[in-house]
């Protein structure tokens, strides 16, 4: 999965509040992967070069770009409560879904939208 940042060190900040972690990157750098993450493998492109990719600037939907599947309802909420505490939004309160699912969603700098969820009773 990708996402386009404004910017690379802001939004590797917010990622590594999930769980994701990148490798060291120059200020010149305009991609970097996460080394390791829950599941999941990240890349994050700057913006500016994205526009030129696209001929337009990328813009966040009002979807999830990506589900990210944690261990326990109690790891939903952590994780929910360290974006917070970072100053970054969350745009669903964890709640415990009819499906048998914790499930929050959170937005990184940039206004993409991650779920987070893990089964209930584990």
């Amino acid at each position: 999965m990708g996402v386009a940042a404004t910017d690379l060190r802001r939004a590797v900040a917010f990622y590594e509040l999930l769980g994701f972690r990148f490798p060291p990157f120059g200020d010149d750098e305009e991609h970097v992967e996460a080394e390791a993450g829950p599941g999941a493998q990240l890349m994050i492109d700057g913006a500016a070069m994205m526009t030129g990719l696209l001929g337009e600037p990328p813009r966040p939907g009002n979807l999830a770009v990506f589900a990210t599947r944690l261990t326990t309802p109690a790891e939903v909420d952590a994780v929910a409560g360290r974006v917070r505490a970072a100053g970054h939004a969350v745009v669903t309160e964890p709640w415990d879904a009819p499906w048998g699912q914790r499930y929050a969603t959170v937005a990184d700098p940039d206004g993409h939208r991650i779920d987070l969820y893990a089964p209930l009773g584990s």
